[in-house]
């Protein structure tokens, strides 16, 4: 999937139907001129729903949908015959979207499981016939109630990527090269900032036939969280995950060893740029991966590990040498149980 074809917000102006009008028919027939009401009530109006489907992973295939109509509801008829229910239209969404009224900017509701249908604009109720108006004063009520409107306005749809850990970390701190070791995802990459412009999400094998989800998620720069570099649009997909792991290279631009207190300050600048998004993020279980091990000797890659593990739970790793990938996915394991005992 090219970076053109990840869509993650889209507005789709719908309009659920409108009730069908109660029939006022006043029965008349050659045994019986004056039989009376027998008219029947309108259909009700077709409502607007989302759906969940867990085949699709963005929203490109609404990229071009700007109106999406439900069906208005038939007429009541004599003879007490109801008018035909409008049919509904569906959006198709995938899991973790989350569906807003774009005037208000109220949450309507997310869509979070395979099959899962969500009302998002309810069609109109159907009039009732004259026949409910009869009674012993009133025998020849010549009048019904019309069907109710449907609504109709914007609607924002926004996916956040469902995953069990997100990787959090500066732009070249090895997010995609990890995924690329640890699951069968197959993202760019390059040497230069912002090479993922997308979430890249991968299932990684564990022991016993067991497995979890990764999210590699675009590269977070300071002032992210106030709109720099790729900001916003990314920092949301961090929220759905259960976990996070940040990645923090072990050495500089030039190839140095990095020290703790440089290690620290990344990491801070990390947490400030999530806590400055939603505090909520940083309730979640984390650990510290100090990563391109293999640029520096693995005496130095465990003293940083050591030094840093008084801090944060810290394990310091190669994904291009594959370098404690095993342990990684260990601790990475336990990191989500804990996560599911809180």
């Amino acid at each position: 999937m090219s970076d053109e074809q990840f869509i993650d917000y889209v507005k789709i102006f719908g309009r659920s139907g409108n009730g069908g009008a109660g029939s006022a028919h006043l029965a008349r027939t050659a045994h019986n001129p004056k039989a009376g009401p027998d008219g029947g009530d309108g259909g009700k109006g077709g409502s607007v729903i989302a759906r969940g489907n867990r085949n699709l992973w963005t929203l490109l295939h609404l990229r071009y949908t700007k109106h999406i109509f439900a069906e208005n509801g038939g007429n009541g008829q004599k003879n007490q015959c109801f008018g035909k229910d409008g049919d509904n239209a569906y959006i198709e969404v995938p899991l973790g979207t989350v569906i807003r009224l774009v005037e208000t900017d109220e949450v309507i509701g997310e869509v979070m499981e395979d099959g899962q249908e969500l009302v998002v604009m309810k069609g109109g109720r159907g009039g009732q016939g004259n026949v409910h108006f009869k009674n012993a004063t009133h025998q020849t009520p010549r009048f019904a109630q019309p069907g109710e409107e449907g609504t109709e306005g914007w609607l924002s749809l926004e996916l956040k990527v469902l995953a069990d850990i997100g990787l959090v970390g500066f732009p070249n701190a090895g997010k995609s090269t990890l995924i690329t070791q640890l699951s069968n995802a197959r993202p760019k990459i390059a040497n230069y900032p912002f090479t993922t412009l997308k979430p890249n999400l991968g299932m990684v094998a564990y022991r016993e036939f067991q497995s979890f989800v990764i999210a590699d998620i675009p590269g977070i720069i300071e002032g992210a969280s106030e709109g720099k570099g790729l900001g916003l649009r990314f920092l949301r997909h961090i929220e759905r995950n259960a976990a996070l792991l940040f990645m923090i290279p072990a050495a500089d631009e030039d190839g140095q060893v990095k020290t703790v207190t440089q290690i620290k300050k990344e990491l801070k600048i990390l947490q400030n740029e999530l806590k400055q998004f939603n505090p909520e993020l940083l309730d979640k279980s984390y650990m510290l991966a100090i990563t391109k091990c293999d640029l520096i000797s693995e005496k130095e890659a465990l003293a940083l590990e050591q030094k840093m593990s008084k801090t944060v739970p810290t394990l310091s790793i190669s994904a291009v040498t594959n370098w404690r990938l095993t342990e990684l996915k260990d601790q990475l394991w336990e990191l989500l149980q804990s996560e599911d005992e809180a």
